[in-house]
């Protein structure tokens, strides 16, 4: 069948929201929240517990409907509990510390974790600050900074701590832990931008699949071979730096295809066919008709959706790029998709990292590295060049028949 015209997907738009809740900020970046005991504390967790809504006099607190007082100073604020003034552990002092308002979610986060389990994807609608967005739309070379020009000297990990700090966004991070069932999550690849320029007709684009670890439609090793349903080994973070929309290339999905088990069908145009040369011209694009979906989303939006679910790389028919970040989210004990320990480490040792707090440095630490348990605690691992090379050798001997 021809696609190549068509493009009548379901469009799903999600629009901008005027209001955010709040989070207060301690000095190591975590937030004060409230317990279940009622005390206040420092937190680590982008859980219902930190979120706020400021009134005229202090902050609300969403979850147990408690009141504290603040004296604010543009985002810097003085916070007071009981008549007492909040530390640095966000408990009742003589000591104050000075918290920042930051930028919070839309929604509860229980909201969210609501519609990500009943649906299998949500759109965290601007989640990013719009500090934040425009930092990445610079270092992307994107909308506002459309005339730069693209650094590939270094990884974006170690140009802006803005990269860093969308990956280690708190909600999203609670989300997919709470999704995956399991605290100790990865990255399975380093964070890195995807820059969809203006289709000119003739170029390989993406077709169907299902994302890593399953990679359903997609002719790699390791692909898991069996459905799967308690265990999601899978969540997949597109972080919208530019608009989503349908005609600027936002990502089509086949929504609730997750609990299929299954690959996209062949005649839809599946990655492994549309990789292959001349295959384009043969056969149109990929299925872009009524049973797909595009989700809109403003830039600074985050979209998870589970990694089962069919979906491909949209069509950018605007003469400007769209920027996004990826991120494969696994738990841990998934085998990366790639390396990131060289990434890591290039990281640790430039100058963002130092413009990081310690929540953050400290979460991008347990999504970047990975590590198995030996005799003497915990080791990281990376790669091993005798035995790579040793590897390629073996199978290029092996590939001319010996």
């Amino acid at each position: 069948m021809d696609h190549q015209t068509l493009f009548q997907e379901r469009v799903i738009r999600v629009e901008p929201s005027a209001h955010h809740y709040s989070f207060l900020t301690a000095p190591d970046g975590g937030y004060l929240g409230i317990l279940e005991n009622g005390a206040t504390a420092v937190l680590t967790s982008g859980d219902d517990h930190v979120v706020w809504e400021a009134t005229s006099d202090g902050f609300h607190h969403m979850k147990t409907g408690r009141m504290i007082s603040a004296r604010v100073n543009n985002k810097n604020c003085i916070l007071f509990v009981d008549g007492k003034k909040i530390d640095a552990a966000g408990e009742p002092s003589d000591e104050a510390a000075i918290y920042q308002v930051t930028h919070g979610p839309e929604k509860l986060p229980s909201e969210y974790l609501h519609t990500l389990q009943q649906n299998g994807w949500v759109c965290l609608t601007s989640i990013l600050s719009p500090e934040i967005l425009e930092e990445l739309e610079r270092v992307a070379c994107t909308d506002r900074y459309k005339d730069r020009l693209y650094d590939t000297s270094c990884p974006a990990l170690c140009q802006s701590s803005a990269v860093a700090r969308t990956a280690a966004e708190p909600v999203s991070l609670w989300l997919l832990r709470q999704y995956m069932q399991i605290e100790d999550i990865r990255l399975g690849h380093s964070p890195a931008f995807a820059i969809l320029s203006r289709d000119d007709g003739k170029r390989i684009v993406q077709g169907w699949h299902s994302d890593f670890p399953y990679h359903w439609g997609i002719p790699v090793e390791g692909r898991v071979p069996t459905h799967t349903d308690q265990t999601i080994l899978g969540v997949q973070r597109n972080v919208c730096v530019s608009e989503f929309t349908s005609e600027g290339g936002a990502t089509a999905f086949k929504l609730g295809s997750h609990t299929r088990g299954e690959a996209p069908p062949r005649e839809w145009g599946i990655a492994s066919d549309h990789y292959k040369p001349g295959y384009r011209e043969a056969h149109g694009l990929p299925y872009n008709g009524p049973d797909a979906d595009i989700i809109e989303a403003p830039g600074g939006s985050i979209i998870l959706y589970d990694s089962r679910t069919w979906h491909r790389a949209g069509i950018n028919r605007t003469d400007h790029k769209r920027a996004a970040i990826l991120q494969a989210m696994i738990p841990m004990y998934v085998m990366p998709k790639n390396d990131t320990s060289v990434d890591y480490k290039k990281f640790i040792h430039s100058s963002v990292y130092e413009e990081l707090n310690q929540r953050e440095k400290t979460e991008m630490q347990n999504l970047m590295v990975h590590y198995f348990i030996g005799p003497r605690g915990q080791y990281a691992i990376s790669p091993d060049q005798e035995l790579t090379n040793h590897i390629r050798e073996s199978r290029e001997s092996h590939n001319q028949g010996y």
